[in-house]
């Protein structure tokens, strides 16, 4: 069950050395519960294993006797509650069963000079002491590392009964065989135990850093460093940085270091931090995907302002005289990479933008009128609600000014309070409504977040939730 622990945490993906962008914490909360599914799980995998043949040899008064146990599967498993700690010590967990018992079921075979005799056997394995400690490291890579440390196995009986055959003969001298098979079984626990840990390595170092997010961004997320344990929780640290997948250009901004919140009750967090916000942002700007052509298609019937000289009339006087009832274009496009900056309970988002309207003559070529900067300035609410992310924004401020004319001088007073309210009464109740929609929370593979919580804090959001395991098969 541990290793199912291991597992969940590491279904987020994972170069070491800088400020994680994105952090995830365990809490033992979500260790207990990590072992409450683990161990239902291995309770239903051991219906389905095939343990080794044991052979051995004893002797009697009358010469030695060979045998065989084969086909051995386990009928029934007194899985005990397993104990399971964070160990600071060795940056890792250990994990403990005492007293497991086991019943079993197989073949037996015996060869006593040229005497053959088979049958089948029953077998109870009592008091099946197990310790293991396994460490967590981050690797150069960004994967995470998992190494056996400690392990010890015991078993302190076995009861064994033959059945068929001569096995009333043979029945007692079963004595001679239990200490036998007592030390095959013992000395079969741990290297059990590795061959899950090497499985789970293998796993783990074939697991994507990166991927793409869609056909613009990619996303990595590499370990930035070792994980810490403490007595009471496990973090990871993730890079967690956007790149733009056409051209994979570094920010101009790096990651800042911030300190989760001891959230208490929860199972799991995970802090993002306005860097990932803003290299996702600098990622579709780097790719030039943040500019868009504006035509009168665009604009809704009931707007009272058109994409024309004619409409236009009111905000700059001389474009009707010089050009009269032609059409207009606006080539819109960021100057620069839209900048989030997250503070207590609200998350603030900056768009710097130019403006370049054109008039459009019937042969389809375009004169130009006059360029614009504007600025806008956003802020907003995050919250979950219904297993989604939610939110509303609202406009703080906005900006024109003139940048370039082809038309002359004008006054960009009207045209920017034209602008703010229609950004006001039709831009912000658009965005509003979709983000009333909300996003479904991740899931992490078969791991479901109920009872999850949002905060913005100065620099990061905050996501605290409990996880339910929807189907282990």
């Amino acid at each position: 069950m541990l290793h199912f622990v291991i597992v969940a945490l590491m279904l987020l993906p994972h170069t070491c050395g800088q400020n994680p962008a994105i952090q995830v914490l365990l809490t033992n909360k979500g260790l207990q519960y990590g072992k409450h599914v683990g161990a239902e799980w291995i309770q239903d995998m051991l219906d389905h294993v095939t343990l080794p043949d044991i052979q051995g040899t004893f002797s009697t008064l009358f010469g030695p006797v060979s045998y065989t146990l084969s086909g051995i599967t386990i009928t029934k498993c007194d899985f005990p509650e397993p104990n399971v700690e964070y160990s600071q010590e060795y940056s890792g967990f250990k994990t403990s069963i005492t007293d497991l018992s086991v019943a079993l079921s197989g073949n037996w075979a015996t060869k006593f000079g040229i005497l053959h005799e088979s049958g089948s056997f029953d077998m109870a394995i009592f008091g099946v002491d197990v310790t293991s400690v396994v460490k967590l490291e981050g690797k150069a890579d960004g994967h995470l590392s998992v190494s056996s440390i400690i392990c010890d196995g015991e078993v302190q009986d076995v009861d064994i009964r033959l059945y068929g055959g001569f096995s009333w003969i043979f029945q007692p001298f079963v004595h001679y065989m239990k200490g036998h098979i007592i030390e095959e079984i013992r000395k079969n626990i741990c290297p059990a135990v590795q061959t899950s840990i090497e499985e789970l390595e293998s796993h783990l170092q074939a697991m994507n850093v990166s991927f793409d997010v869609n056909q613009v961004l990619s996303l990595e997320l590499p370990l930035s460093g070792s994980p810490v344990v403490s007595p009471s929780n496990l973090t990871l640290g993730l890079k967690g940085e956007f790149y733009s997948i056409q051209t994979h250009a570094e920010p101009p901004f790096k990651s800042k270091p911030f300190m989760m919140p001891n959230i208490p009750g929860y199972m799991l967090s995970a802090g993002v931090s306005e860097f990932t916000l803003n290299s996702a942002a600098y990622g579709y700007f780097s790719a030039g995907k943040l500019q868009i052509l504006i035509t009168e298609k665009m604009v809704p019937k009931f707007s009272p302002i058109h994409l024309n000289t004619s409409s236009m009339g009111p905000y700059i006087p001389q474009l009707p005289k010089l050009f009269p009832g032609l059409p207009m274009t606006l080539q819109v496009y960021a100057t620069e990479a839209p900048t989030f900056s997250l503070q207590s309970d609200i998350v603030n988002l900056t768009v710097r933008a130019a403006v370049k309207a054109s008039a459009v003559e019937s042969n389809g070529s375009s004169i130009p009128l006059f360029g614009v900067n504007v600025v806008v300035m956003l802020s907003g609410k995050m919250w979950i609600a219904d297993g989604k992310v939610k939110g509303s924004v609202m406009l703080n401020n906005f900006t024109l000014t003139l940048a370039s004319t082809q038309v002359g001088p004008f006054k960009t007073d009207s045209l920017e309070n034209m602008c703010k309210k229609g950004i006001e009464l039709f831009g912000v109740p658009q965005v509003n409504k979709k983000l009333a929609e909300g996003v479904m929370l991740p899931r992490m593979k078969r791991i479901q977040p109920v009872n999850s919580i949002l905060t913005v804090e100065k620099g990061f959001i905050a996501i605290s939730s409990d996880a339910q395991v929807l189907d282990m098969l």
